[in-house]
């Protein structure tokens, strides 16, 4: 299993898009994906759920998330009936953000098809948030609270991969450095970039390389000092960079340019390499190619713009190829399922790019 972030520090690249249907194409090929909604914004969660369908998830929770476990029965009928359905992911780290034991059985997550499944999120991870900044110092004095703080998230992935064999857990986050992206893009198998064909993007990656380097050196340091019993529960390998994507570009109407950009799009998009080669760690890139580094993942089969699709797709909680079935009377049914084909490109390459984690 490889847990896989898509990540941004700017907004609006087409983040929460890229990670719904990727995983999507990626169960349609057989593979058997989670998405582990990490975004306080829950986008991703609207994506494959109805928002009634959360609501009642959340407020069957929120007893807990506001006051903890103090007054609750966790033998009782009611609280081993509530760990019988869907739970957020903030109600997964609620005993380590309160300092209890793990539940004995994992809560089931909510099935979109039949190989993919979603953990939702919602509004309150902001607290585990503050929990991982107040521990953050005692990883280094090998404090066993705060080492599980920083590395549950990444345990409850393994742990629902035993459960039921997932292939890849496809992380979505929220565009900021904090403290909440810091342990995940630092624990995950391998990340992406999607970027738009702008100058905040480029100041996006130079940020994300900064932050990274020293995400980086704090994790090494802290192996370093810690025994081997608490070492182990940390990933063995650095998180891999596996390639960038662009996202919302114009289309070009002829063809005398490769990615069939406007100038003032490819201006920016052929800068994106050089400030990857810049500012992202040489060391979290060596396995790829010099090709994957400059090239997007899947070249250009999701570059351009695919104007009002994504709403589309959340308002159907379908991937865009699958929108004509749900609205017969659509105009453009053709160019909704070529959306298909270009997802499954993208895929093949991420999969190509995975692949050299272990080689």
């Amino acid at each position: 299993m490889k847990v896989i972030s898509i990540f941004n520090n700017k907004g609006g690249v087409g983040k929460t898009t890229l990670a719904y249907h990727l995983s999507h194409i990626l169960a349609e090929m057989g593979k058997r994906i989670l998405i582990l909604d990490l975004d306080p914004q829950c986008n991703i969660s609207l994506y494959g759920m109805q928002e009634e369908q959360l609501e009642k998830i959340w407020v069957d929770e929120d007893k807990i998330i506001d006051n903890g476990f103090y007054d609750v029965d966790m033998k009782g009928d009611n609280f081993k009936n509530l760990l019988k359905t869907t739970r957020t992911i903030h109600f997964l780290l609620k005993p380590v953000e309160e300092g209890i034991s793990d539940f004995e059985i994992l809560p089931p997550p909510f099935k979109i098809t039949e190989n993919l499944d979603l953990i939702p999120s919602r509004l309150t991870l902001s607290k585990y948030e503050n929990k991982i900044s107040e521990r953050w110092s005692g990883m280094f004095l090998g404090e066993s609270l705060s080492i599980r703080t920083v590395t549950r998230i990444r345990k409850i992935a393994e742990l629902y991969t035993e459960q039921n064999n997932y292939d890849f857990v496809i992380v979505d986050t929220s565009p900021n450095l904090g403290a909440l992206n810091k342990v995940i893009i630092s624990t995950v198998d391998g990340f992406i970039i999607p970027c738009l064909p702008d100058m905040f993007s480029l100041y996006g990656i130079k940020n994300i390389g900064k932050v990274l380097t020293q995400w980086n050196r704090d994790f090494s340091t802290c192996r370093s000092i810690l025994s081997e019993e608490k070492r182990a529960q940390f990933p063995q390998k650095t998180v891999a960079f596996l390639g960038y994507t662009i996202y919302n570009a114009k289309k070009r109407s002829d063809k005398s340019e490769y990615w069939n950009l406007p100038i003032a799009h490819f201006h920016y998009a052929e800068k994106i390499p050089d400030a990857i080669k810049t500012y992202i760690d040489e060391r979290v890139r060596t396995h790829l190619s010099e090709e994957m580094v400059e090239v997007p993942i899947g070249d250009n089969a999701v570059m351009h713009t695919h104007n009002t699709f994504p709403n589309m797709a959340q308002k159907y909680k379908q991937p865009m190829w699958k929108v004509p079935k749900e609205e017969k009377n659509i105009g453009n049914s053709k160019l909704y399922k070529e959306t298909r084909i270009k997802y499954e490109k993208f895929a093949l390459d991420f999969l190509k790019r995975v692949k050299t984690l272990d080689d």
